[in-house]
């Protein structure tokens, strides 16, 4: 009997094992499905998800007041072309002897007058030689007076018939000997006199030291440059303009023109358009001057602007639009409800924000107070 009794209580017991166990595998899966759900986000509120471009989405708010509508402007197309700030009139300034430097006298970013001292060489050897010159000149004068001399008294006795015509002959030919001496030996004073100039470094237009080249102390041989000048007045852009919009261009022509450094706009006149295109990037170069703004140095970066075919572009105020994220939205008034609508945009122009999809002409858009950021492009 006990033993039938004890039979039973371990089959019982084994059934409540299996029983805990089964309940513990549910209890374990139920807990890994919830964790799961959790995760996903299965019991937080679901957000719709944003519209596509040009899809709508349903607002059951009135139409507003203040609404723009979307328009079709025509406006000028024109395209750019980048150029550089050179000078019109520019001086190299270069030396024309062999010779050390003593003196500079002018620095990098220095007004200068036409003739003003630039640099000064060393003169010793020439002043040697301008005094060397200067007393073969006196020597060529001395003997060219006797000669006169002579020429004269042999002619006075050739009248007299004291002397042969063969010596008046010879007396004439020295005294043309002596007078071509003379003026040689004039001559080479008067070389000498310019070459100990060329020590002397003067500046040849009124302008700016771009640079010096050299230093005190330097030997420098001919045909080195020494100073750079340019004249600030007179600037011009030299534009790379590729040959189909070269070919647009006309001497005389005005076109819009800008330096993006200082911010300054104007009329630019085609002065010069290089008949030579460059083989390696088949454009011409193309000169064009202007109104000269205070500040211009050259180098400076520059862009033309050269008009093309007019353009239609599909234009919405920019108070319309709003950034949400990466996406451009409008409310777009439909009868007496709203409907937002993502779009895609271009340009930021003066008459507004350039549409590329998402919005047709005629379509009236909920105009808000603030204006949307966007940063600002090119409005060519």
């Amino acid at each position: 009997m006990a033993t039938v009794t004890e039979r039973r209580t371990g089959a019982i017991g084994r059934l409540v094992r299996v029983l805990l166990g089964i309940g513990l595998a549910v209890a374990f899966t139920a807990g890994i499905v919830g964790l799961m759900m959790v995760l996903s986000g299965a019991f937080e509120r679901k957000v719709a998800p944003s519209p596509a471009a040009g899809s709508v989405e349903k607002d059951a708010t009135p139409a507003p007041k203040k609404v723009g509508v979307v328009r079709l402007v025509r406006r000028p197309r024109r395209e750019s072309a980048v150029g550089t700030i050179r000078p019109v009139h520019e001086a190299i300034v270069a030396s024309k002897i062999l010779a050390r430097v003593e003196e500079v006298r002018v620095r990098a970013g220095q007004a200068v007058k036409r003739g003003e001292v630039l640099v000064l060489l060393d003169k010793a050897d020439l002043r040697a030689r301008m005094d060397q010159a200067q007393s073969a000149e006196a020597a060529a004068r001395a003997k060219y007076d006797q000669a006169e001399i002579d020429q004269g008294r042999i002619a006075r006795l050739r009248a007299r018939e004291a002397v042969t015509q063969s010596e008046l002959d010879q007396s004439n030919t020295a005294l043309r000997t002596a007078k071509a001496e003379l003026e040689r030996a004039r001559q080479a004073v008067e070389e000498a006199r310019v070459m100990e100039a060329y020590a002397t470094v003067l500046a040849p237009i009124s302008g700016r030291v771009i640079d010096k080249k050299v230093n005190p102390g330097d030997t420098v041989s001919p045909g080195q440059v020494l100073v750079t000048i340019y004249d600030p007045t007179h600037m011009q852009m030299i534009a790379t303009v590729r040959e189909s919009l070269a070919l647009r261009l006309k001497i005389g022509q005005e076109v819009p023109s800008r330096l993006d450094s200082l911010g300054y706009e104007c009329q630019a006149t085609v002065s010069e358009i290089v008949p030579e295109a460059q083989a390696e990037s088949r454009s011409f170069q193309v000169k064009l001057t202007g109104p000269c703004p205070p500040n211009v140095y050259s180098g400076m970066f520059g862009r033309v602007f050269i008009p093309l075919e007019d353009e239609d572009v599909l234009i919405v105020p920019a108070a319309a639009v709003r950034r949400v994220g990466q996406l451009d939205e409008v409310d777009v008034v439909e009868g007496n409800h709203v409907q937002r609508r993502a779009v895609q945009l271009g340009r930021e122009l003066d008459e507004g924000l350039e549409v590329l999809s998402g919005l047709a002409e005629g379509e009236k858009v909920v105009l808000h107070n603030g204006v949307r950021e966007r940063a600002k492009g090119d409005r060519s």
